[in-house]
């Protein structure tokens, strides 16, 4: 028997940065390796964020992230998932934001798919 396979091809849109991989060495993004926090657009990584402990977020650590206008901010909390102050997902829903929290290499992923999509979204990547 002879089983069609569907592929889904994911096209790197120009100009758009890509999470290459996650692992204990650090975050690649395109050619560049981030071995602490890190926050980016599919434009740019976001040079003055300033990594704060996950129990500790606040909107405010995000301004930088909302002057983009994102639709959804992504947070990967590491090599596992870590929630952060209830009170902070009430202010992304305030502020008509979503926010998604899962680990680093699950949050990567959806990164890209969305980034590749042309979507606004942004993501803060803690460390595994």
């Amino acid at each position: 028997m002879v089983r069609e396979a569907q592929l889904k091809f994911t096209r790197e849109l120009p100009g758009t940065l890509t999470i290459r991989s996650v692992s204990q060495e650090g975050i690649r993004i395109n050619d560049d390796v981030w071995s602490g926090t890190v926050a980016l657009t599919p434009r740019e990584v976001v040079e003055q964020w300033q990594p704060v402990a996950i129990e500790n977020l606040v909107a405010d650590d995000f301004s930088t992230l909302f002057d983009d206008a994102p639709e959804l901010v992504i947070l990967g909390t590491g090599g596992s998932g870590q929630f952060p102050p209830r009170e902070l997902t009430f202010s992304f829903a305030r502020r008509g934001v979503g926010l998604e929290v899962m680990d680093t290499a699950a949050a990567a992923r959806t990164f890209n798919v969305l980034a590749g999509e042309g979507r606004r979204v942004a993501a803060v990547l803690y460390p595994v």
